[in-house]
């Protein structure tokens, strides 16, 4: 842990990145005028792109006056002529539905603005995880977040994943089991993705947290149905499982399923090669989840949430680049982690900076002349999948490093007291 506070490897990028062997506490005098700075010109040019998610989420919100229309109001997009409906449960819409009786430009503000305090205490909240508090080392990673490809989507779009990883990121670090499974179980009902965290409670025995986040969920669908009525119903049994709802083949895509169908030229569904891609997905992560720790009080915290949120944005049908928002505290991990220092940990987080930062999915999704359309050349299929194979890359690489880890400290026990590794090896010979 000390490199984080000692070294310029704590700054990602741009305003938050120094010269190799430089003093971190040079950037870090600066770090509040450095996230000023970032977080402003952020918002000042997310305004030039029209918040379709939010507009998206009012509608929804305001649908609830009349809430037998909630699956039938859309909003269309004018920049690209296309129809964008209400796609989150229903209580999502109880949530938001204060939303429309504000100017619609103050929600989209202070929205953004609560997107980018949103990263800011996801970074926080990692370096708790991990042990530290270096509050203006956090402000440097915000900095440079705010350019990573999933935080401009959020930004830009006025999207609600940052707030879910918030919400799942401070379950994971709470004590409390009551706090930790309400958060994850409210998450869920908003929208199903943070879900899937009940896993990682799961995994670390955290039984009664797992088990009343699923109280909490059904809870909200119970609400849900006293206020929406069969709505509850429709959007579980027939609204999410609708062909063509989504554009599965779209670049932005980057789960399994989306990248198998731009590989093959059309979704397949659930066919025998995003069921294999899946399991061996499953079986690498369950690999990695050993390797970060035999026991829950020895266990990595922060690596071990980080792997039951990668296994999920690749084994959901959908998981736009804007899902993809647990790359910002994977790439905390990597630099700051308990195998920050170990080989391929720097290689990594390299590569998924430049991936991040030069919005891959988004270039190639411009190189189609119709942004949906599924088919394209095979260069450009297998380029989209830069997402799955860089996670497929990181969870290897725990696993790896476990081993080599696992391997050295038999060696070191082997070896009699007083005598060093090299010696022995010597005389062995």
């Amino acid at each position: 842990m000390a490199a984080m506070v000692s070294r310029t490897h704590v700054g990602p990028w741009g305003l938050a990145i120094a010269l190799d062997g430089l003093r971190v506490s040079r950037w870090q005098a600066v770090a509040p005028w450095l996230l000023a700075v970032s977080a402003v010109a952020s918002v000042v040019i997310s305004t030039f792109t029209d918040p379709i998610d939010l507009h998206i989420y009012v509608l929804g919100g305001a649908a609830l006056d009349n809430p037998s229309a909630l699956y039938d109001v859309a909003y269309l997009d004018p920049a690209h002529g296309e129809t964008m409906p209400f796609v989150y449960p229903p209580f999502a819409a109880m949530v938001l539905y204060p939303l429309h009786f504000v100017p619609f430009w103050l929600v989209a503000l202070a929205w953004r603005v609560g997107v980018i305090a949103g990263v800011y205490a996801v970074v926080r909240l990692c370096q708790q995880m991990m042990g530290v508090a270096d509050k203006r080392t956090a402000m440097l990673w915000t900095a440079g977040a705010l350019w990573l490809e999933p935080i401009v989507g959020n930004v830009k779009h006025a999207t609600i994943g940052v707030f879910l990883m918030l919400l799942v990121m401070y379950a994971a670090h709470s004590k409390r089991w009551w706090l930790s499974g309400l958060l994850v179980g409210l998450g869920a009902g908003i929208k199903l993705t943070p879900a899937i965290a009940g896993l990682y409670f799961v995994g670390i025995r955290r039984w009664a947290t797992a088990a009343f986040s699923a109280v909490a969920f059904l809870a909200t669908l119970a609400v849900s149905y006293v206020v929406a009525g069969d709505r509850v119903r429709f959007f579980f049994e027939d609204f999410i499982g609708r062909d063509g709802l989504f554009t599965i083949g779209n670049d932005y895509n980057q789960s399994w399923r989306g990248g198998i169908a731009r590989v093959l030229g059309y979704d397949a569904g659930t066919s025998p090669h995003l069921i294999v891609a899946i399991g061996v997905t499953g079986v690498l992560s369950l690999a990695a989840w050993w390797a970060l720790g035999s026991a829950a009080a020895h266990r990595d915290q922060l690596g071990s949430l980080l792997v039951v949120m990668l296994f999920g944005l690749l084994a959901s049908p959908v998981s736009w680049t804007a899902h993809w928002v647990w790359l910002v505290p994977l790439l905390v991990w990597l630099l700051h982690g308990p195998w920050s220092h170990r080989p391929g940990a720097r290689v990594l987080w390299w590569a998924w900076l430049i991936v991040t930062f030069a919005a891959i999915p988004n270039q190639l999704a411009q190189l189609q002349t119709n942004r949906w359309e599924i088919s394209r050349p095979w260069y450009e299929a297998w380029a989209g999948l830069v997402y799955p194979a860089l996670t497929l890359a990181t969870l290897g690489w725990i696993v790896a490093t476990a081993v080599a880890i696992r391997r050295d400290a038999a060696l070191t026990a082997a070896i009699p007291m007083g005598q060093s590794r090299h010696q022995s090896v010597t005389t062995a010979h």
